[in-house]
Order: C-alpha cells, then sequence, then structure tokens
C-alpha cells in the first residue's frame, strides 16, 4: 500500500503554516490509490479539520505534532451524535463517518487546542453568547430536537455545541495506536455507532479543569478492546454510553462485547464509566487489571428514570485505586441532564414502572483494594420501583481515609449527600447482594449500611479497627439478610 507523506503536498511542520489543504490533498491521493499511509513527519503542523478515509492509516512519527487551528468557523456543521442526541453540531476536528479500516497511529501528538472552545463555554454559562452564522444555521437544523430536549446543558439555548478532538461515526475496523490526543474542545475521542475497535497504547490528556472534558466515550459500539491506555483528563476517564432518554431509545443500538484491561486513569470524575447516556443499554463489560489514583470516583454507573434501558452483565476485577473520592458507585438517581422539577423524575417515593425506567443488574466486582478512600466505601442506590439486581462483592479491600480534616465530596451526584467523608458502603434499594471476603475500615460509622433491601447475603464482611458503640453492618427495612463468618458472630455486630 502507498506511503504518502503530507509535506509531498506542501505541508510544513513550522506551527505557523496552515496546512489544511495540504494535508486533505494527501488523504485525498492515498483514497484514489485504494488505501494506505498517510505520514505526518516530525514538526508542528497547524490544521483544520481533517476528514479520514477507508482504507487509510494517518501515522504521526515521533516529534510530529498535529495542532488545530482554533476558529470556529473552520469546523462546518455535520451531523453528529452529541451527548446521547443525534443531530447538528460543529465538525470533530478529525472526522469520519460510515468507513472501513481506519488507523491511527505513533508516537505522535494530536492537539485540540482547546482553550478558545473553553473560554466560549465559560462565558455562555456567564449568560453571554456565540453569536455567528453556524450558531445560527444550527438552531435551525437542530430546531425539532430543541423544542423536545429537556436538559440543563447550557450549550442547547445557544447551540454552540463544542466538537469532540476526534469522532468516528459508524465505522468498522477502527485502529488507534501509540498516539496522544489532549486538548479537546469537548470531549476528547468519541466512537459512535462503530465494530471491530480496538486501542492499544494510547495516552489520553485533558487539563483537570476542562469542562466535559472526557476522555474515551465509547457510545453504542461494539467488539472492543481497549488495552495498555493511560488517561489525565477533566471529566470521566473512560466512558461506555448507548444514547440518552426517548432519543437513545428510538436508536436502540446498545454497546456491548467490550474489554478494557491494563489501563491508568489519574484525576477526573471517574475511572471507567458506564452511563448516564444508555438509553440502548450497555452490556457484557469487562474491565480488569486498572490502576486509578486520584479520581473522584472509581468504577461508576450512573443512569435516572429519563434514561431507560439497561447496564448488565459487567465483570471487575484486579483493580486498584488510591486516593479516590468513592471507589464504587452505581446511582439510579443521577441529577445532572434532567427535570428535577417532575416529581416522576425526583420522586424518592416509587413510581411506575415504564419505558424510561431504567435497569441495573448482574454485576460482579472482584479482586479490588482502594486506599486512602475519601468520601464512601460504596454507594449502590437503586429506584424503589427497581432495585438494582444481582450485585456480587468478593474480596474487596477499601481503606478510608484517617484524616480528620477531609471533607470529601459526595459519593455521586443525587438530590442530596447522603454519606460523610469517611463512612462506609450504603445499599440502597437493592435486591440479591452478595458479599464474600469484604474488609471496609471506615473513619466513622459501619462498614455496611443496609436500607430497603433484599436478599442479601454477607459472609466473611469484616472491619478490624470497630468503633465505639458502632455496629458493623447497620441494617434498616432489610428482608432476607443472612450474615455468617467470624466476625458476624461478635455482640454488636449487626445494629
Amino acid at each position: 500500500m502507498a506511503i504518502i507523506n503530507i509535506t509531498t503536498f506542501g505541508a510544513v511542520g513550522d506551527g505557523e503554516t496552515d496546512n489544511t489543504q495540504a494535508i486533505a490533498a494527501a488523504i485525498e491521493a492515498c483514497s484514489l490509490q485504494g488505501g494506505g499511509t498517510v505520514y505526518v513527519p516530525a514538526g508542528t503542523y497547524l490544521t483544520g479539520r481533517i476528514e479520514l478515509r477507508s482504507y487509510m492509516t494517518l501515522e504521526l512519527e515521533t516529534g510530529a505534532k498535529l495542532m488545530f487551528i482554533n476558529e470556529f468557523a473552520k469546523y462546518p456543521l455535520v451531523q453528529t451524535r452529541w451527548s446521547g442526541y443525534e443531530c447538528y453540531g460543529y465538525s470533530p476536528l478529525i472526522y469520519g463517518r460510515g468507513l472501513k479500516k481506519v488507523s491511527i497511529k505513533g508516537d505522535g501528538i494530536i492537539d485540540g487546542q482547546g482553550s478558545a472552545w473553553w473560554q466560549a463555554y465559560r462565558e455562555i454559562r456567564k449568560g453571554g453568547t456565540v453569536d455567528s452564522a453556524q450558531t445560527q444555521e444550527l438552531k435551525v437544523k437542530n430546531q425539532t430536537l430543541l423544542e423536545t430536549v429537556k436538559s440543563n446543558i447550557v450549550e442547547w439555548s445557544s447551540q454552540f455545541l463544542r466538537p469532540p478532538l476526534l469522532q468516528l461515526i459508524d465505522c468498522e475496523g477502527v485502529r488507534l495506536e501509540g498516539i496522544t490526543l489532549q486538548n479537546s474542545p469537548f470531549w476528547n475521542t468519541h466512537l459512535v455507532y462503530c465494530s471491530d475497535v480496538q486501542l492499544h497504547g494510547v495516552s489520553i490528556k485533558n487539563p483537570n479543569d476542562t469542562p466535559n472534558g472526557d476522555g474515551l466515550d465509547i457510545d453504542s459500539c461494539q467488539n472492543v478492546r481497549i488495552s495498555d491506555c493511560f488517561f489525565d483528563v477533566g471529566d470521566d476517564c473512560l466512558c461506555i454510553k448507548s444514547g440518552i432518554d426517548e432519543d437513545g431509545r428510538r436508536v436502540g443500538k446498545p454497546s456491548e462485547n467490550i474489554v478494557i484491561t491494563n489501563c491508568t486513569m489519574l484525576r477526573g470524575h471517574g475511572g471507567v464509566v458506564l452511563g448516564s447516556e444508555m438509553a440502548g443499554g450497555i452490556r457484557n463489560v469487562v474491565i480488569s487489571n486498572c490502576i486509578f489514583t486520584g479520581t473522584d470516583r472509581g468504577i461508576r454507573m450512573k443512569t435516572n428514570r429519563a434514561r431507560g434501558g439497561y447496564i448488565k452483565n459487567v465483570l471487575v476485577s484486579n483493580i486498584y485505586m488510591e486516593d479516590v473520592f468513592c471507589p464504587l458507585t452505581i446511582n439510579s438517581f443521577y441529577r445532572h441532564g434532567v427535570d428535577e422539577s417532575d416529581p416522576l423524575i425526583s420522586s424518592p417515593d416509587a413510581v411506575p414502572v415504564t419505558e424510561c425506567t431504567p435497569v441495573i443488574e448482574h454485576i460482579r466486582i472482584h479482586q479490588v483494594t482502594s486506599k486512602r478512600t475519601r468520601a464512601a466505601a460504596g454507594f449502590l442506590y437503586g429506584l424503589p420501583e427497581m432495585p438494582i439486581r444481582d450485585v456480587q462483592l468478593s474480596h474487596v479491600h477499601i481503606e478510608m481515609t484517617t484524616d480528620p480534616a477531609e471533607q470529601g465530596d459526595e459519593p455521586d451526584m443525587v438530590r442530596e449527600k447522603l454519606i460523610m467523608a469517611g463512612d462506609g458502603m450504603l445499599c440502597k434499594h437493592v435486591a440479591d447482594l452478595e458479599l464474600h471476603h469484604v474488609r471496609i475500615e471506615t473513619r466513622q460509622g459501619p462498614a455496611l449500611c443496609l436500607e430497603d433491601v433484599r436478599g442479601v447475603d454477607v459472609h466473611s464482611l469484616s472491619m478490624k479497627e470497630r468503633h465505639t458503640a458502632t455496629p458493623v453492618v447497620q441494617a434498616t427495612r432489610a428482608e432476607g439478610l443472612f450474615l455468617s463468618g467470624r466476625q458476624s458472630t461478635e455482640s454488636g455486630y449487626l445494629g
């Protein structure tokens, strides 16, 4: 296959020349030859949008950097999926749709220069606007959708829909290897409706104050393998999604058959996150051999009564966490992106089950260690009308912070703060829960709090540093609770 150097078409790696046309010409020449490699040698290449083609590899040599122009008008409007909705938005900086056998590899850097986009977003948050021909056109193109969207995302009202750094839609045979993707305007890397996807040795970076600076979003994709990747971002590190609310249910494409292994996550709101946009369903996910350091949450599943869909068949094993707020959250009352004034959304009591009711079931968590945990040991919070079902935790060791000055943060984004920094694990509206050889050391309070649960089997749950007059397990409205193990025979174990 052909190897086409972008400098052959006049590209100059001086960090100042606009290379948009030269790179497009190189890609066109590659496509006309039936595919091959478009090669970026060492240097800094300023460019506008790059549109990929089938049967091509974009290869960045060591020392090569693609740096994107931060003029919004350089990015035309395209069909996209934005925060779970099919709509029109600014073109992703690197974009491909309906492609086969497309790869990006090498030791180079792809830099979105997102700061101008972030600043515009912050101005909108303060009441400002981005008024341009594009935003006006977006209001027309998205008018029908805007009449139905009930969201607290400020960009919807202004139609300043910031683009991802990299987005591939409806592509088959996607390979990302070795590259660094950084400073994205919005989400960093977004794969939508793709199949046969492989990421290996990729580094994804955004500053920790990047608004909506997700690392990698796998959105209604099938047969995905992610290995040996590094994340250091300003929002969730690695997310699995499948569309939002009625629009996601209309599309009806699940994310499924996903393997995540040997990855490292720093900072971010969550290490590996499922949801909250999961209306098309998420299933068959394996997460193993990962390290989370300083993330707000570790394994995070989030949804609410507007979403519908399901999360099921999730296996988590061999995870080490340090300095996280909460290592495990499964939250059916996620408060963002919904109309909280709607009583059917926010009611603490059971409401009728409909197509909007999310289902979370068949979750396995094994061999997890979390040290210096800052907010809570765990947070499993289902719906009264649809409990989280069939959850097993085994060989889990969680140590809460002993620093009395640590304030922590809420375990997950719910209607109110339910747990203090240093508390144990709360399980509410959960059915068929099993804990085997779980050790939780709290700063104060019980290791495990159960409320409105049924079918709970606790074997060898321990808290070696008992607090005076505090039980290891506190249960309220617990039906079918069974306790066993050495420490369970002690006086005051159950309160």
